[in-house]
């Protein structure tokens, strides 16, 4: 049925389930390292850091902000792994297309989660490499499955953010393990679960995914996947005819779309890197990702501090926040939704596609930046029943945040350096996120565990971001203005 009559269709939907399959459950597990962090401690890893203190009253404490702050370093560094290789796994892509990058992915994330399987408390430093390993494999995951939003054409920036939301939902995995743990099922058993998944991501690379790309706009007669009933044949016949096979077809449509594209496009690389577009997407993508990135590296001290240090507390905080990152998937389309809406509309006289997408994303980026003030506020309001609030907005902001990343550079910039530009501002708003380890230092050294001038600050900071949805507003009034004139 996959290979005559609707075939195409009835690939292109199971492509996408599979897709949505693979990200919910395995793309961005390393943000639900909160929940991690609750099963590492209770493990005994980095124990030894604990050192046993003495308070003011002459009771006896155990400090663990040692431990603490090797684990967030686990995260800082696995986190920045995760944005800042994508960039060469940009160019990975797009020079060497859809089966290399998957299979490199595949490599990574089973080395990382193989080594979380056979770690242990005296093993903690491979946590280091493991979590690092796991984190750029899943991006791999989602890079390769974006995609995927080609197929469905007037929903594509609907498909793409799905997917990111659905990268931010699968932070839940991590609960699911803490929770398994808590039952009894070991930290071992759990990882090499893990790892054997890998299998079901090698079947769908083979079976559903095309070998280099799927372009935008999607070509008549393209077709990719699996060469259903065709066999191998030698001879000379058969070698001519050999380009209307779907796997030739998919080569020859892919070569026709990106010469065409190339063509139709006068932006090269260097141009779209040094535009305003990139450099205030840039800002507004890095001051937004550095907050939930310390939120999540520091939530469970901050849970620690809020609750006077009640486990039992702290463990329903830990997966009320867990279980609200299952909402990414839920929250995501409705970015996509806000970016499609205009698709099937006329449009204005003279109006160009790019023009119509571009004044569709200014209300996108805009309520983003405002989610990001509002989360930043309550986060940094300490007030330990207000967190349930927090959660919720963090899940939307970022599930908002990365699906409209990827949205925006696919239809502010040409299709051919989708991958590369991708990956530079992922990579570039890693080195930003670095940030977030001086940050936890500075609160658990001169601010003596309090984060309250650091949350301040950084929610001053996220207001940069509403530059961005406003400079995109000027640029399409002047291209509005300028189409007035020449047709006066």
């Amino acid at each position: 049925m996959l290979c005559c009559g609707g075939g195409l269709r009835v690939r292109s939907w199971l492509t996408f389930a599979s897709g949505l399959f693979e990200c919910l459950c395995f793309a961005g597990a390393v943000f639900g390292w909160a929940s991690l962090v609750f099963v590492l401690k209770s493990d005994g890893y980095f124990s030894q850091l604990c050192v046993n203190t003495t308070s003011s009253n002459g009771t006896y404490t155990i400090d663990c902000s040692g431990q603490d702050e090797k684990l967030s370093l686990i995260f800082t560094i696995a986190s920045f792994m995760n944005n800042f290789l994508t960039l060469p796994n940009g160019f990975l892509f797009d020079r060497f297309g859809t089966m290399v990058t998957r299979l490199l992915g595949i490599s990574i994330y089973t080395t990382g989660t193989l080594l979380i399987a056979f770690s242990n408390a005296a093993k903690s430093i491979l946590l280091f490499p493991a979590l690092s390993c796991i984190a750029v494999g899943g991006i791999l995951f989602l890079v390769t499955n974006m995609q995927v939003g080609n197929l469905f054409g007037s929903r594509r920036s609907t498909i793409i953010t799905l997917y990111n939301g659905a990268f931010d939902s699968s932070s839940a995995v991590f609960l699911i393990i803490k929770l398994l743990h808590e039952s009894g099922v070991s930290l071992r058993a759990s990882f090499l679960f893990l790892s054997f998944c890998s299998l079901l991501h090698l079947m769908r690379t083979f079976l559903l995914m095309p070998r280099k790309h799927i372009p935008y706009p999607l070509p008549e007669g393209y077709t990719y996947g699996v060469r259903c009933g065709q066999k191998k044949s030698y001879n000379i016949a058969a070698s001519k005819d050999d380009t209307h096979t779907p796997a030739a077809k998919e080569d020859t449509a892919l070569k026709e779309n990106t010469s065409s594209s190339q063509n139709k496009s006068e932006k090269s690389f260097k141009s779209c890197v040094l535009s305003w577009f990139f450099l205030w997407h840039l800002m507004w993508l890095s001051v937004m990702q550095l907050r939930h990135y310390l939120f999540i590296g520091t939530l469970n001290p901050m849970l620690t501090r809020l609750t006077a240090g009640e486990p039992a507390l702290v463990s329903t905080y830990t997966n009320a926040f867990a279980i609200t990152q299952l909402c990414g998937v839920l929250c995501a389309p409705w970015n996509g939704l806000l970016m499609d809406r205009h698709k099937g509309r006329a449009r204005k006289p003279g109006e160009s596609e790019r023009e119509a997408d571009l004044r569709a994303a200014i209300l996108s980026l805009a309520l983003t930046a405002l989610q990001c003030v509002l989360f930043s506020v309550c986060a940094a309001t300490p007030v330990l029943p207000l967190q349930y609030l927090t959660f919720i907005l963090q899940v939307l902001n970022r599930s908002f945040l990365y699906g409209g990343n990827a949205a925006f550079i696919s239809v502010a910039f040409p299709a051919a350096h989708f991958g590369k530009l991708y990956g530079l501002v992922m990579a570039l708003s890693a080195v930003v996120s670095l940030l977030q380890y001086p940050c936890f230092a500075l609160i658990k050294g001169p601010l003596g565990g309090d984060p309250l001038y650091v949350n301040v600050a950084l929610t001053l900071l996220t207001l940069l971001a509403f530059i961005h949805p406003a400079y995109v507003y000027l640029h399409c009034r002047g291209l509005a203005s300028q189409r007035d004139r020449t047709t006066n």
